[in-house]
């Protein structure tokens, strides 16, 4: 089981990156490198994000719950090999680490794996690449990935960790800048087909829909505040099981240096069927050099 020493490694890894890469000046990557621009030939697109969901209430009953914490900490690295920007290929990884039983929220970093209340690990690696499929559109890019299950299984004394199929993820990314470069439009599509036994996972044999707004203003070129919306629809493709929420939130990026950069977002489920109704704290960390 990857313990805590995983995430020191991983944080002493990118800010020895900044450090090394100081010197470099290449303006403020939050502002002219967005998800939907691709690195050149050479360069490397490291990004360290951690979500921890929790809720104590769901629309599978009225009032509240206990308490459960969801926590999933994605690597990717991605680096350019065409010399016009527009084919980046690279490789995801994601550690979980989950509680429920009413445990406290931040229980999900004592990584315990205590009986009926707790599970951790590495649950999933996944290749991908991100292309501009127009050259005369470098502003609109695809992320295609294929996650491969590292979970034996799903659902253990009653914890959940992962799911246990394959997911064929892409997501389609596009942004525009407007006049005078202080507001930003982010726009998002991620779409997720889901394949296996479904026996094996609620989500196997469904396709999920995930259409994201991102609205970004810059103070300055180094520091953006942004408000976001994002829907999300299950679409049962013989699992016999259909979700869908709706979450709103917002956050705030600042180039720290020239390579790299923190984000921090919060989101919160204002609706939905069949899920849970709680919020999300997310910080991340990205370098490029």
């Amino acid at each position: 089981m990857i313990k805590k020493e995983f995430f020191t490694i991983v944080l002493c890894f990118v800010f020895s990156i900044a450090i090394a890469q100081e010197e470099q000046d290449q303006g403020s990557v939050i502002q002219t490198l967005t998800p939907s621009k691709l690195i050149a030939k050479g360069q490397f697109d490291i990004k360290w994000f951690n979500n921890l969901y929790t809720q104590t209430e769901s629309t599978f009953s009225e009032g509240t719950e206990p308490r459960q914490t969801f926590f999933t900490s994605t690597l990717e690295g991605y680096t350019g090999i065409s010399d016009n920007k527009r084919i980046n290929l690279g490789l995801i990884l994601e550690f979980r680490s989950n509680v429920i039983a009413d445990r406290n929220a931040l229980d999900v970093f004592s990584f315990d794996g205590e009986h009926g209340t707790a599970r951790s690990g590495l649950t999933s690696v996944a290749p991908s690449v991100k292309f501009v499929p127009f050259a005369s559109v470098s502003n609109f890019s695809i992320q295609s990935s294929f996650f491969i299950p590292l979970v034996d299984n799903e659902v253990e004394d009653g914890v959940f960790l992962d799911q246990n199929g394959f997911t064929w993820q892409n997501r389609f990314f596009y942004d525009h800048t407007f006049s005078g470069g202080d507001w930003q439009i982010f726009a998002e599509l991620n779409s997720e087909l889901n394949l296996g036994d479904k026996e094996k996972s609620f989500a196997n044999n469904s396709l999920n829909l995930t259409p994201g707004i991102f609205l970004s203003y810059f103070p300055s070129s180094k520091f953006t505040i942004l408000a976001l919306t994002q829907h999300s629809q299950r679409i049962d493709l013989g699992n016999d099981f259909e979700q869908d929420f709706t979450a709103v939130g917002g956050g705030a990026k600042y180039q720290l240096t020239d390579t790299l950069n923190l984000e921090a977002l919060y989101t919160n489920f204002v609706r939905g069927n069949n899920t849970g109704l709680g919020e999300t704290f997310n910080i991340g960390l990205r370098a490029v050099f």
